[in-house]
């Protein structure tokens, strides 16, 4: 039990990374522990590499799944949202390991094969050797080797400046902020990158997610949606204050009403401006960055009423 207990959270980032959702990350680790409760443990002679088999080998069973097959190819599903400090994000001492957990990153990783994806994470986010990874995904090195590499050139552009704190972060939000509720798309449109793009949700009112792949389209699709009406709060039950943090490594500003976080936008941001924006607003999908909201004790509100 203790064992097993040690290493959870990095089981669960292990988990979180493979699936994108927080609560399924949870069920898989606990049907590890299950396994590893009936498991002859004294025949087990490495129980972080069995274990870490285990919960890849679940991960992927479900990103197979019919279910998660059809959730994901509607086009409505983006990953979850995780506030820093988080346990579930796990390791970021490297640049490697903070790209790997970015929305931006795990959006793009969708698109991957489930053992692409599984070595990609094993190999960036865990430093795994390929020929561990061969182990763990019962393939060749070779097939690893060439899983990584493909992977490694598919989520490239998603690279960000990574490592921001949370001055940092409140800075891009508070001039992010600025822009968008001034009414002017140009001043937008100079926070973006050429070839900023943008994805949403639309707070699960839509079929489909919402993109955007053209700086322009995007700063007036921002402007818009910064723009206070009373349909919109209505919408999320009242008028929301905007607080700056760091979510998934990136700047993010948080919609906050009642002590609740009832949206999230997260700015990903390299050197030469803000490079992609996720929008996530789907009440299920912010259960527990707000449980994390509320414990960690946010700053002062940005913009302190909507």
């Amino acid at each position: 039990m203790e064992r097993f207990e040690a290493g959870r959270d990095r089981l669960a980032s292990l988990a979180y990374r493979l699936l994108g959702s927080a609560a399924d990350a949870e069920d898989v680790v606990q049907d590890a522990f299950l396994r590893w409760q009936a498991a002859d443990r004294e025949h087990v002679e490495v129980p972080e590499a069995w274990l870490t088999k285990v919960v890849t080998n679940l991960a992927l069973d479900r990103l197979r799944s019919a279910s998660a097959r059809r959730e994901r190819t509607v086009g409505a599903w983006l990953p979850e949202p995780l506030l820093d400090g988080d346990p579930m994000l796990g390791p970021a001492e490297t640049a490697e390991q903070r790209d790997s957990v970015t929305l931006a990153v795990l959006t793009l990783m969708e698109r991957l094969p489930p053992v692409e994806r599984a070595v990609y994470v094993l190999r960036e986010a865990f430093s795994y050797s390929h020929v561990e990874i061969a182990g763990i995904l019962d393939i060749s090195v070779s097939a690893s080797q060439q899983h990584a590499h493909r992977a490694k050139r598919h989520v490239a552009s998603a690279r960000t400046t990574g490592g921001i704190d949370r001055a940092a972060a409140r800075r891009v939000v508070e001039e992010f902020i600025a822009a968008a509720s001034s009414g002017r798309t140009d001043r937008l449109v100079a926070l973006l990158t050429r070839d900023a793009t943008a994805i949403s949700d639309g707070a699960g009112l839509t079929a489909k997610l919402v993109r955007y792949a053209d700086p322009v389209r995007l700063a007036a699709a921002l402007r818009a949606a910064f723009r206070p009406t009373p349909a919109k709060r209505k919408l999320v039950g009242g008028s929301p204050a905007f607080h700056a943090g760091v979510v998934n490594g990136s700047p993010a500003v948080l919609a906050v009403l009642a002590d609740r976080v009832v949206g999230v936008v997260v700015l990903e941001v390299r050197d030469d401006g803000i490079a992609s924006v996720h929008g996530v607003a789907t009440a299920a999908r912010l259960a527990r960055l707000t449980d994390r909201w509320r414990r960690q004790g946010p700053d002062a509100p940005i913009l302190g009423s909507w």
